[in-house]
């Protein structure tokens, strides 16, 4: 899951660098960033956790009793939200100038940029529909036993999403009189449906066969099991959507902060998309089964056994990649980024927002374990109440450090990171009673352990960079200036990175930290079977 999930972050990145290239954080950027807001974060909610926290131990019971039962329950709940979902898209593309208005009432000021927002935002709602019901697609193959494909599938949209850019982008802007962001728009909706598809083709091969389920898909209500699902989908919804509200709330604040503000925000964000999808997302995909198969069977003690791995885990990975994130942030952002239309003070702004984004990286990992974990047990109401709270605080946050202490528009992601870790804590506490083990002595040592280790990391790095520093300016007198900087980019994050990983290696040997001797057995087994492959 994690190879996978590295692939789909790793061809998103190049997504953006393309819609960098292309468009920079100029007004139509900003327009189709807000655009895009609402059908993704409803795609965050429904693919990378509700639906599966909903869905999964339901189907997981079923599957115990047989596969068709769980085929039944898989066939009904996709025919309600054929319905349900396809009625909130219809209703999104005819009222999308009143959503959007509703949280960019402030692209009025710019001539254009308001009808612009609207319109993609119209083309683009079709988008949500195809990818909940990939999602519960991802939960049904996760329980069945695959993982690396429903991981895989973000790498369709992907692919469909740069190759609309290169190709459509420009032959709108040759052919027609539309804005050739619209390419970037339509590449949107082929991207989801591509990521529906291979996981349909996957699910058919392991039996389901709708014309075998008539019944269940025309009146999903007689079958048992779907409507427990529905009315987990509701509360687990607003119990993982803390953080995709608080960046909600952020665009909103965003919109009125000054051009490209909110497209830094999102570029900014795009980068903890890395580990938080390839740490938080798949230890929590694939810690859900096993919780839930752990509870099925009555053994509390070993499903708390299964979370606490889970998070300490998280924290080994996650707390040093905040720490680098936020040491060499400006680096990364010029290497990726800083290209085309995408200028340095455009590279300076979106790494003051990595900055603070990245100091709560550990805190979104988490959430995104725990949450599923309480639906699970079949407690949906603490998640619920503490994603209202966190949303409440995020919004609170935003008001006095923009309208009242007047900070700059960074204090949006500083704000949203401070709320995920609180989020994260509560949850661990409320947790730390209801299952045991979950969260115990090796969980805080663990904690405590990579913190020492992330500071360590953060502070090399600096380290690192600076003393590479002066060699800019012979990069570019030898190389050129573009070419000089770009190899200076990579010099220095290259340098920085080499660093932070000997060094993660080295402590964790020293102090015998055993996630991290866990992963340095699973590499070191990894490329020993590629290399007697290959020899």
């Amino acid at each position: 899951m994690g190879l996978a999930t590295l692939m789909s972050r790793v061809l998103g990145l190049v997504r953006e660098q393309v819609f960098a290239y292309l468009f920079g954080a100029s007004n139509a950027m900003d327009a189709f960033n807000i655009a895009f807001r609402i059908p993704n974060l409803l795609r965050d909610l429904f693919a990378e956790g509700a639906m599966s926290a909903a869905f999964v131990p339901n189907f997981t019971r079923a599957l115990v009793t047989s596969k068709k039962t769980a085929f039944e329950l898989l066939t009904g709940v996709l025919a309600f939200l054929i319905l349900s979902v396809g009625l909130i898209a219809a209703f999104g593309m005819v009222f999308s100038r009143q959503l959007v208005g509703f949280y960019a009432s402030s692209y009025h000021a710019v001539p254009g940029k308001f009808e612009l927002a609207a319109s993609l935002t119209r083309v683009m709602f079709p988008f949500f529909p195809l990818v909940a019901m990939a999602a519960v697609l991802m939960g049904a193959l996760n329980a069945l036993g695959f993982f690396f494909l429903p991981a895989f599938a973000p790498v369709m949209f992907n692919v469909a999403s740069i190759l609309a850019c290169v190709i459509l982008c420009p032959l709108l802007a040759r052919f027609t009189s539309l804005d050739p962001i619209f390419g970037m728009a339509i590449g949107v909706v082929i991207g989801g449906f591509l990521q529906f598809y291979v996981q349909w083709v996957q699910i058919r091969r392991e039996g389901l066969v709708l014309r075998e389920h008539s019944q269940a898909f025309f009146h999903p209500f007689r079958v048992s099991g779907v409507k427990h699902v529905l009315w987990l989908i509701i509360p687990g919804t607003i119990g993982l959507a803390a953080t995709q509200l608080n960046i909600l709330v952020n665009s909103i604040y965003a919109t009125s902060a000054g051009p490209g503000a909110v497209s830094w925000l999102n570029y900014a964000f795009r980068l903890m998309q890395f580990p938080i999808g390839i740490f938080g997302v798949s230890l929590a995909a694939a810690t859900l089964p096993q919780v839930s198969r752990r509870l099925a069977q009555n053994d509390r003690a070993g499903a708390g056994a299964e979370v606490g791995n889970a998070l300490r885990m998280t924290f080994a990975v996650n707390g040093p990649a905040a720490a680098g994130l936020m040491a060499i942030g400006l680096p990364i952002v010029q290497l990726l980024f800083q290209h085309g239309r995408f200028g340095r003070a455009d590279a300076q702004q979106t790494a003051a927002a990595v900055f603070w984004y990245a100091a709560g990286l550990p805190g979104y990992s988490a959430v995104k374990v725990l949450v599923p974990v309480f639906y699970a047990l079949g407690t949906t109401r603490i998640p619920v109440v503490a994603s209202f709270v966190m949303v409440g605080l995020n919004a609170l946050l935003n008001y006095v450090f923009q309208n009242v202490l007047h900070y700059p528009f960074w204090c949006l992601a500083a704000a949203t990171s401070t709320t995920a870790t609180l989020n994260a804590l509560v949850l661990s506490a409320y947790l730390w009673r209801r299952l045991p083990g979950s969260i115990n002595g090796g969980v805080a040592k663990s904690l405590l352990a990579q913190s020492a280790v992330s500071t360590a990391i953060g502070f090399a790095a600096i380290g690192a960079i600076r003393l590479i520093a002066p060699a800019e300016q012979l990069a570019q007198n030898i190389m050129g200036s573009r070419s000089g900087q770009f190899v200076f980019w990579a010099t220095e994050v290259a340098v920085a990175m080499i660093v932070a990983f000997l060094l993660w290696w080295g402590l964790g040997e020293l102090f015998k930290i055993p996630e991290n001797q866990r992963a340095r057995k699973f590499f070191v087994n990894f490329l020993e079977k590629r290399l007697r492959r290959t020899g």
